[in-house]
């Protein structure tokens, strides 16, 4: 996967390995040095550095005055060389970099591939200290340590490794190189730690599914048996608490829809500090978890390069599974900006993109962290958007929120529906939620952290398949809030059936696995939370999944309301029915006021004649909630993937949807419900 012209550097690298004999590092410090790396004089003076590489890419023809100078502008406030920002905006190529920075540092350039380092003298430094360095110790010459780097500037932040007066001596590798080699040696340590970064207080690691399965098998036993014995008062337990669940839902979204419609958004609190972020924008790093993503990946790239911010304060990690090849031939096969890299996660346990995520943190240099998928389409003033909110508010405000949204609704009913399903929750719900001062159940992907308080909380849970909403628990319990920042990122919908339950009925499991995790000890839970917020989770996670796992029960009362008899008609009164009719119909339409709510914006309105099918279009929750049940009980870890690429992500309209969908196509409603029916066989 690479980022450059592979061929120019190795040119570059012979040409330099036949000027200096390397045998040689091996016959004593002192000539070492001398033939390999005798350090430019001031050589600890970065401003002097810079300007001696650029007079020298100048000289060479491979940068102009006027790049140069706009590229110390961008360093002022930057900790990085000018030879880093011109290579980041596209004006130098890295065999150019390298070639010019071996002759400022009398040294040489390597090929790892061909001459991997010493594992040996690689142990010596610690994973944090390589990776911070872009280095890693190659070999000995005598007294000294030959360092393999892809920024010499940074070689004295190792020499804490090593015993008082060692010399470092540096050689030159590819910024590719560098990371490879740093993965063979440190990566199944690194994986190690990815796998239980999280606190093991708050994480599920520590859930045994066979102990779940016989707890789950027990409890289905118990209720065979009361249903055996009383058929009745069984029903009327389960219809009780099927009603209670569906109140609780109901108060719920009414008091998330009026905090919305009436709490005003939070005014900025620091506007210095939003001055500061324009003159002095911060480095935001953007992972991006990839596996089995060969038909995306050209169009992610192209997507992410489009983002209106700084390259050199841009910091793209693509985050590529070790054995996912096919991910990694198209990375292969596509050219990467300089301030795109992939980095391989090693194989391990459980394969999740939040262990995936945590491993490529530590790769990481932005001051901000956000998240995105393969099939995202984020608008380019994205991150600048992300990164003036940061600087309005306080340090207490440490995540924010984008809206989703999808580029492929017209594909089918379902894409339709679930398109509305989005705008309804992330255009109307979690802003109210926010205002409530409940806790935000973060989505996974348009989501943007403050790098120091995510260190601080530990990263996320590899083994919670909806990371996302765990974090925004774990964030509350910190003291930290979450807002919602009006920037959109537009999605791929999952148009089919069978995939859609295999996707919701993995948000469900996470929101089940998230609850029972967060309430091993209720009572910590409820002094970190305090009663508004504890009473709150307990809707927001365990009410929200036991409402589609109950809501049959109720929609069975359809059968008295046709005229029918009912089961419940020997254990309930006949004058409880109307108040339930009224109830259930009072949360039909409060759905149907929210899907109309959230289609206000203009591309969305004419989606708006659908809303009297939501409540039909979560029948298909009922399914994925039980799947989601069983697979807690027995695989409580799977990551069910969702495929992308397969309902319109990669058609080159899709890059166009808000030109698109300002015009929708009043014709397609026919296509769209032969689609649906299509649907159903994948």
């Amino acid at each position: 996967m690479r980022s450059m012209d592979g061929d120019q550097l190795d040119i570059e690298r012979r040409s330099a390995i036949r000027d200096v004999d390397i045998a040689r590092l091996s016959s004593g410090a002192d000539d070492a040095c001398g033939a390999v790396a005798r350090s430019p004089a001031g050589s600890g003076d970065n401003d002097r550095l810079d300007d001696r590489l650029a007079a020298l890419l100048i000289g060479r023809g491979h940068s102009t005055h006027a790049q140069v100078a706009a590229a110390r502008e961008a360093g002022r406030s930057l900790s990085l060389p000018i030879g880093q920002i011109l290579r980041a905006r596209g004006h130098l190529s890295e065999a150019e970099l390298l070639s010019a920075l071996a002759q400022l540092w009398h040294t040489t350039i390597v090929d790892l591939e061909s001459e991997p380092p010493d594992p040996e003298l690689a142990s010596r430094v610690s994973p944090a200290q390589a990776i911070a360095a872009e280095a890693i110790p190659w070999r000995r010459a005598g007294s000294a340590i030959v360092i393999a780097t892809a920024r010499p500037d940074l070689l004295a932040t190792l020499g804490a490794a090593f015993p008082h007066g060692t010399h470092l001596v540096p050689v030159l590798a590819g910024r590719d190189q560098i990371v490879a080699a740093q993965c063979t040696l440190y990566g199944h340590a690194l994986a190690r730690e990815a796998e239980g970064r999280a606190p093991e207080t708050t994480s599920c690691r520590t859930w045994r599914p066979q102990a779940m399965t016989r707890a789950g098998l027990a409890m289905a036993a118990l209720i065979v048996v009361a249903g055996v014995l009383f058929p009745g008062p069984l029903m009327l337990f389960l219809m009780g608490c099927a009603g209670i669940v569906f109140l609780c839902n109901l108060a719920l979204k009414l008091l998330v829809v009026a905090a919305m419609l009436t709490r005003p958004r939070a005014p900025a609190t620091d506007p210095a500090g939003a001055r500061l972020a324009v003159l002095r924008p911060p480095v935001v790093t953007l992972l991006v978890p990839l596996f089995h993503e060969a038909t995306v990946a050209t169009h992610l790239v192209q997507r992410l390069a489009r983002l209106h911010y700084p390259p050199e304060r841009l910091d793209i990690l693509l985050c590529v599974e070790a054995e996912d090849d096919v991910t990694a031939r198209a990375l292969a096969a596509t050219r990467l900006p300089p301030h795109m890299r992939a980095i391989t996660v090693p194989e391990g346990q459980p394969r999740t993109k939040p262990r995936a995520l945590n491993y490529c943190l530590n790769y990481a240099r932005g001051d901000i962290v956000g998240i995105y998928d393969a099939e995202d389409l984020p608008e380019p003033d994205q991150i600048a958007r992300v990164v003036q909110r940061f600087a309005e508010v306080g340090p207490e405000v440490a995540c924010l929120q984008g809206q989703l949204d999808y580029y492929n609704s017209a594909h089918n009913w379902i894409a339709r529906m679930f398109t509305m399903e989005y705008a309804s929750w992330f255009r109307v719900l979690l802003p109210g939620v926010q205002r409530l001062g409940l806790v935000v159940p973060l989505g996974g992907t348009t989501l943007f952290l403050r790098s120091d308080a995510l260190e601080r909380l530990g990263g996320w849970d590899a083994h919670n398949v909806t990371e996302d909403a765990e974090l925004g628990l774990r964030l509350a319990r910190a003291g930290y809030r979450t807002e919602i920042v009006e920037t959109t990122t537009f999605e791929e919908a999952n148009a089919a059936i069978r995939p859609w339950i295999r996707q919701r009925s993995r948000w469900l499991k996470g929101y089940l696995v998230t609850w029972a995790a967060a309430m091993r000890q209720p009572f910590a839970l409820w002094r970190d939370l305090g009663t508004w917020r504890f009473v709150g989770v307990q809707a927001q996670f365990l009410a929200a999944v036991l409402g589609f796992l109950l809501s049959p029960l109720l929609w069975s009362l359809g059968i008295k309301a046709a005229g029918f008899a009912h089961p419940l008609d020997r254990y309930m009164p006949e004058g409880w029915y109307p108040p339930l009719f009224a109830v259930m119909l009072l949360g039909a339409g409060l759905t149907m006021a929210v899907a109309l709510l959230g289609c206000r914006a203009a591309h969305l309105r004419h989606h708006r004649i659908y809303a009297p099918l939501m409540e039909v279009y979560y029948i298909l929750g009922i399914a994925a909630a039980w799947r989601a049940v069983f697979e807690t009980l027995v695989r409580p870890f799977f990551w069910a993937k969702t495929a992308h690429g397969q309902f319109g992500g990669t058609h080159p309209l899709a890059d166009t949807v808000r030109d698109r969908q300002q015009r929708p196509d009043q014709s397609c409603s026919a296509s769209s419900l032969r689609r649906t029916t299509n649907a159903m066989d994948r």
